[in-house]
């Protein structure tokens, strides 16, 4: 059991410096031709955060555990909700600027509700067919593309994503800094490909020889956990700085881009069928997703009350999917 905790440690690892690597790399070459920093924040570095849930979908619906990448994702958007912004809160109260309340947050509900309608109840009841992968898919192309045109109409053209001096060094970089990014990307690459590796594969040794639960247990908890440590790190960062912005926007964009890029093209590529998961793990899904909605309006602000509040909610939910699993209830 041992080895294979370290092995699926080692897979989080590779994960997360592989995701890293990948959007430094491209974002260098991005910046450097010219490329708008607004751009490359809203498609270089949202996709490349969403590498590592991705990379494992793929893997684990390849090799026949389509729980298992259902549990991720849905694991890590409850995650993304309940710890993520629960930490941050609890860390330093969050102002909510309006366009969270107005624009992102009824995207992400509105995109929470097609996934669950189309996972138990259009077209296969039983899971995701490509169609409605390819739907999924253009959904979030549909949002990159509104997102790009809607700051532009308000006059930005810069990202969180990076400082000014970022900017300015990638753009006066040499051939020698651009071959050096092309090496980051192709080693984030193949960090990603053997992270997901031995991250699925362990993951399922661990969950079914050792922990006799399903492996989709396994995705719901350590796995969307390790997933999510980018936006966990990033959301206590900004935390102590004071960033509101930049936390609720890392956290309700990973979300909506969990739903429907990397489950989007996860079903593209292979159906994914409805195995694992259990009718609690949706409908946690779906009510921290609406619940953040009240208490964003109240004040405008996530307090330390409401942050502990989802905290409590995130460990009551794995200690009961896992005492269910157990059949102790």
């Amino acid at each position: 059991m041992f080895v294979d905790l370290l092995w699926v440690i080692g897979g989080l690892v590779l994960l997360y410096f592989g995701a890293e690597w990948l959007v430094k790399g491209a974002s260098d070459i991005a910046l450097k031709l010219g490329v708008s920093p607004l751009v490359v924040g809203l498609t270089v570095v949202a996709f490349g955060t969403s590498a590592p849930e991705l990379l494992v979908c793929l893997d684990a619906n390849a090799n026949g555990s389509s729980g298992m990448a259902l549990g991720n994702i849905i694991g890590s958007n409850i995650c993304n909700i309940a710890l993520v912004l629960g930490f941050a809160a609890l860390i330093t109260p969050i102002v909510i600027s309006k366009q969270i309340v107005t624009r992102e947050l009824p995207i992400l509900i509105g995109a929470t509700l097609i996934f669950l309608a189309m996972l138990v109840g259009l077209g296969n009841p039983e899971g995701l067919q490509r169609w409605e992968g390819g739907v999924l898919l253009a959904g979030i192309l549909l949002y990159v593309g509104s997102s790009f045109l809607k700051a532009r109409k308000d006059g930005k053209d810069n990202s969180d994503d990076f400082s000014s001096e970022d900017i300015e060094a990638a753009k006066q970089a040499g051939m020698g800094k651009l071959f050096l990014s092309i090496g980051f990307i192709l080693i984030g690459g193949v960090a990603l490909y053997f992270g997901s590796g031995w991250l699925v594969e362990h993951g399922e040794i661990l969950a079914v020889d050792h922990l006799h639960v399903d492996p989709a247990v396994v995705a719901l908890i350590l796995i969307a956990f390790g997933t999510s440590v980018p936006e966990l790190a990033t959301s206590i960062v900004a935390a102590r700085k004071g960033e509101g912005d930049i936390i609720l926007g890392n956290a309700v964009g990973s979300c909506i881009f969990n739903l429907l890029a990397v489950m989007g093209i996860t079903a593209l590529v292979k159906p994914v069928t409805y195995e694992g998961i259990q009718p609690l793990d949706l409908w946690v899904m779906v009510g921290v997703t609406v619940a953040i909605l009240p208490f964003m309006l109240t004040k405008m602000k996530l307090t330390r009350i409401e942050g502990a509040l989802m905290l409590m909610a995130y460990l009551g939910y794995c200690g009961v999917i896992f005492a269910m699993q157990k059949g102790l209830i």
